[in-house]
């Protein structure tokens, strides 16, 4: 997806499917394994994108405008992606992302009905057209994601407590834009244990490590 030396990985959802977990399990093994790998999430990993975060999730802010949403996800990704993700990328490193642009396709483009055409436009400027290598989509049901979204005993943020057919249109996108893109997008069963969820994963994620390092060894020749 781009020219740099490093690995793009991102993992994607709707709430309670277990994406950060399995994130965060990806970025041990890799660090066990020896690679020099980078966690972030989004919106945040930066101090401005941490800040723009804090504004999105409020439950204050229930009168955001769609627009205005979907546009502050896109400034704190500009952001990441200009201060994390490409430095990173460009020294050869694996970059994990708790979410990424798919997010705001499924969240805003089809859940606010703000159409897909402007959010991959605005996407594409925001990040310079930066690409995952892969994507993991965690999918489950909505029955899962209420139960699991409840189950940490924290205050729902303002996503969260989004109604029941938004959520369920955010499910629907996903699987429809991995389907669209069946090479980048792979399609994981995450109400299995989350061992099994990890094992597929790194299944994934050994060849195009591989790769990564076959292409730095040829460019050291």
């Amino acid at each position: 997806m781009h020219n740099m030396q490093g690995l793009f990985i991102t993992f994607e959802g709707i709430d309670g499917c277990g994406k950060s977990t399995q994130a965060s399990l990806l970025f041990n093994t890799l660090l066990q394994e020896a690679y020099s790998a980078v966690y972030l999430r989004e919106p945040g990993g930066t101090k401005i994108s941490e800040k723009i975060r804090d504004l999105l999730l409020d439950v204050e802010n229930r009168d955001m405008a769609d627009r205005a949403e979907f546009l502050l996800y896109a400034a704190s990704r500009a952001q990441l992606v200009r201060q994390k993700i490409r430095p990173a990328l460009e020294q050869g490193k694996v970059v994990i992302c708790d979410r990424y642009v798919d997010s705001s396709t499924a969240y805003q483009g089809i859940g606010r009905s703000l159409g897909l055409d402007i959010i991959e436009t605005i996407n594409s400027f925001a990040t310079d057209d930066l690409m995952p290598d892969l994507t993991f989509l965690i999918d489950v049901g909505l029955e899962t994601s209420l139960q699991r979204s409840t189950q940490d005993g924290q205050q729902p943020d303002r996503l969260e407590q989004e109604k029941q057919d938004f959520k369920l249109n955010v499910i629907q996108a996903y699987r429809d834009l991995a389907a669209r893109h069946p090479k980048r997008i792979r399609l994981l069963n995450g109400e299995k244990p989350k061992q099994h969820t990890q094992q597929n994963v790194w299944k994934y994620v050994v060849p195009q490590v591989e790769l990564m390092k076959k292409k730095r060894q040829h460019e050291r020749l």
